[in-house]
């Protein structure tokens, strides 16, 4: 074979090579491109091309090996659109980040509900507990489903409609108990002092939150609970807060119990209600850029205050407690908060869909982070569920005590 001739074949060799090759790329390619579509969809995020990505030639193929895989052998039929919901939710996953979820479009809707405080579920809140892997019961709201059906404080949400619940997060379980109106969930619950899970069924309906309560007590002690910080408890605080000036305000307690936390504007707009001028609140992302909330301190409190708080007490509620313990301007009573002191963000997708993920760390105005520590309370009294149990609230009545104090050393 002459020189001329041996070029010719290993030339018509590397082609039909490229060729094979690139035709498995594109195979590889457009099996898996409607699981890796999103990857693309984030609007307004530029990509360093320099930057390692798990969207490369090797999770593509893997991607495809597991979807023959499962289409193969896996006992009941799976659809594309689940296998995609799959990953994405799989990728926040792996941050290892209770609070970091991916949001289908009809997740977002519901999550957008919840925070404007009106919504169809059954009147119960729930917090995260990380230690027992299972949603809690908080607070049971009056004169809903909820109550009327049995569910109680410090219930663990072990099962909805027989799917297990461990490890999920608590915006997901709260998908799943919400539904049209009138229709009717199953909530399998973990209760102390009950050897079994308990079934209980509750019907859904429309649930219009009552996030703030307003009592005047004796003495002209005004009592106000805050119960989440949604976009409706702005105004429904300043009309509280007003009235109980109207009605001869002398000492305020502010109750924030089970609190598990809400919108940050929502609570800054409240602590501008009462603070002195200064910072509220300031955060940092992990690039060091620093955001500050601040008060313009012309509406500051002037009477005794006293802040309820205990282990539910999270988020936003904490911000507010803890400013308020750094001015000096209030005595917090109860147990100690949860501790949860870093800041979602919500980022919209192109497709509808969201993800939301913790961008940043919080801290209080005299510089304190609280993640994973909580806030003490001056005056330490934990709750006694006995005396709860007959009618009376010892946490609430050692807060009572507390702000007669302070309003016999005024007068």
């Amino acid at each position: 074979m002459n020189e001329k001739e041996e070029s010719s074949k290993a030339f018509w060799k590397g082609l039909v090579t490229g060729l094979v090759v690139s035709l498995l790329i594109v195979v590889l390619a457009f099996t898996s491109v409607r699981i890796l579509k999103t990857f693309r969809i984030i609007g307004g995020i530029t990509k360093d091309s320099t930057q390692e990505t798990v969207a490369n030639s090797g999770t593509v193929e893997k991607l495809s090996v597991l979807e023959d895989t499962i289409h193969e052998y896996f006992w009941q039929e799976v659809t594309e659109e689940k296998l995609e919901e799959g990953v994405y939710k799989g990728v926040l996953e792996a941050l290892d980040d209770p609070y970091s979820v991916y949001y289908t479009n009809e997740e977002l809707l519901e999550l957008q509900q919840q925070t404007e405080g009106i919504y169809y579920g059954i009147g119960a809140y729930i917090s995260q507990n990380k230690e027992v892997g299972y949603v809690q019961i908080s607070k049971v709201m009056k004169n809903t489903p909820a109550e009327e059906s049995g569910l109680l404080q410090g219930d663990y949400i072990y099962m909805v409609d027989g799917e297990d619940m461990q490890d999920k997060d608590s915006t997901y379980v709260v998908s799943k108990i919400k539904g049209d109106e009138g229709t009717k969930v199953m909530i399998t619950v973990l209760r102390e002092g009950v050897a079994e899970p308990m079934d209980i069924e509750v019907e859904r309906r429309k649930i219009e939150s009552p996030t703030v309560e307003y009592e005047m007590l004796e003495n002209g002690m005004a009592y106000i609970q805050i119960v989440e910080f949604d976009l409706v408890t702005t105004t429904q605080f300043e009309t509280a807060y007003k009235q109980a000036k109207k009605d001869g305000m002398k000492g305020l307690i502010l109750d924030l119990r089970s609190n598990p936390g809400g919108n940050l504007s929502t609570v800054c707009d409240i602590a501008r209600m009462m603070l002195p001028k200064g910072l509220i609140v300031y955060t940092e992302d992990k690039y060091g850029k620093r955001v500050e909330y601040t008060c313009d301190g012309n509406q500051e409190i002037d009477v005794p205050l006293v802040v309820l708080t205990n282990g539910y007490s999270a988020s936003a509620s904490e911000i507010l407690a803890g400013a308020i313990k750094d001015y000096g301007i209030g005595t917090l009573v109860g147990t100690t908060t949860y501790g949860k002191g870093i800041v979602q963000k919500v980022i919209n997708l192109s497709d509808g869909s969201a993800i939301k993920l913790t961008v940043s760390t919080y801290f209080t105005p005299n510089g304190n982070n609280i993640h994973k520590i909580g806030i003490e309370p001056d005056v330490e009294e934990e709750f006694d569920a006995e005396q709860y149990a007959s009618g009376v609230d010892n946490q609430l009545e050692k807060a009572k005590e507390v702000l007669a104090g302070q309003m016999e050393t005024i007068e």
